[in-house]
């Protein structure tokens, strides 16, 4: 009788994860495997929720968006009996090991069942903040960075058609790489992210010096960069600031109309950096990484995550990939003073 794998997807949906979900549903039948889909990440293996897997649920999902088992931000830790109900039903399902796909909170799940309870967990590293160590791309980034770019040109046509300024904000948590990659390849005049600390005077001196050069001006920002602390800000499960209502983009777009007096707008890009097919790279990283990882659980290498490294896909510790939080390294934050000189030396945004 052949062995069961268990596929789950957690945390944030991006594009990337259905490519990813069949690739393994292949590569496990390839090596001799079932597959049982776990419904919206953790909380399947919770209630024991799952979907039969095979060639008729995949075989043409390579190109759509989202994913097709549904995912969640369910931390086991964080419930009453979680843990306890993850391996219960991991047993009750007669799964041979999971194959968990997510960020650093699912797959930081997966790393501390792993090392407590022995759990045999592999993880595929997905997130389009492309903000997980120990790989040097996760997939659904390059897709999100692309939609977003795309957002970021046509808002230059309507600005430069009103001669306004436009501010765009974009996902990425608390790391700036989507931020960073659409305002370079967009070309924008200011770009604000949460490894460099905002300087209001520098960005609306960029920002006037750009629109009496031009006759308008473009700025991206992180949904994340620093406001200060605020108590009223939410948390989810994994102890993360939920940050769909500080509005830094409007907050930016305020600032800088009243400090020059030029009409400025604001537009969120928001969930539609989620949504949509994958583009190529996204689509070849998530099966290659997705089919690494079933070779792990089929060499019995559990406690690994299948990481893109140079050209080559390696196994790397789950605890390593989610132990630190990957930021933009100082090398690629000095290009914003070359393409978008937007100085910083304020910590916060005073809006």
């Amino acid at each position: 009788m052949p062995r069961l794998l268990g596929i789950l997807t957690g945390g944030g949906d991006c594009p990337g994860l259905n490519p990813a979900i069949r690739a393994a549903v292949l590569r496990a039948a390839r090596l001799g495997y079932k597959c049982l889909g776990l419904k919206d990440g953790w909380k399947g293996m919770i209630e024991g929720a799952s979907v039969p897997l095979g060639l008729a649920e995949v075989e043409n999902i390579v190109g759509t968006g989202g994913t097709i088992l549904g995912t969640s931000r369910t931390n086991p830790y964080k419930k009453e009996g979680g843990v306890e109900a993850v391996l219960a039903n991991f047993r009750k399902l007669n799964l041979a090991a999971v194959v968990a796909m997510g960020g650093e909170d699912t797959l930081g799940v997966a790393a501390r069942l792993n090392a407590e309870k022995k759990f045999p967990v592999v993880g595929v590293p997905k997130t389009m903040d492309n903000d997980l160590s120990s790989t040097d791309y996760t997939f659904g980034f390059d897709t999100a960075a692309s939609v977003a770019m795309e957002a970021a040109e046509r808002l230059k046509d309507t600005g430069r058609s009103h001669h306004r300024v436009m501010v765009l904000e974009v996902m990425g948590r608390h790391a700036g790489w989507v931020a960073l990659y659409t305002g370079l390849a967009a070309g924008a005049d200011a770009v604000l992210i949460p490894e460099k600390p905002y300087d209001k005077a520098a960005l609306v001196s960029a920002v006037k010096a750009a629109h009496d050069r031009k006759g308008c001006a473009l700025v991206v920002t992180s949904e994340a960069i620093d406001m200060g602390h605020d108590e009223s800000e939410k948390l989810d499960e994994f102890g993360h600031m939920i940050l769909r209502e500080r509005g830094v983009g409007e907050k930016i777009a305020k600032t800088i109309e009243t400090a020059t007096g030029l009409e400025t707008r604001a537009a969120v890009i928001g969930h539609i950096q989620r949504g949509g097919p994958p583009t190529l790279f996204d689509r070849i990283l998530a099966s290659r990484a997705a089919a690494a990882a079933v070779d792990f659980v089929h060499q019995n290498k559990f406690g690994l995550m299948a990481s893109l490294r140079g050209e080559k896909i390696v196994g790397v510790p789950l605890q390593e990939a989610s132990g630190t939080l990957k930021t933009i390294p100082s090398d690629l934050v000095e290009l914003l003073d070359t393409f978008c000189p937007a100085g910083a030396e304020e910590a916060s945004v005073h809006a």
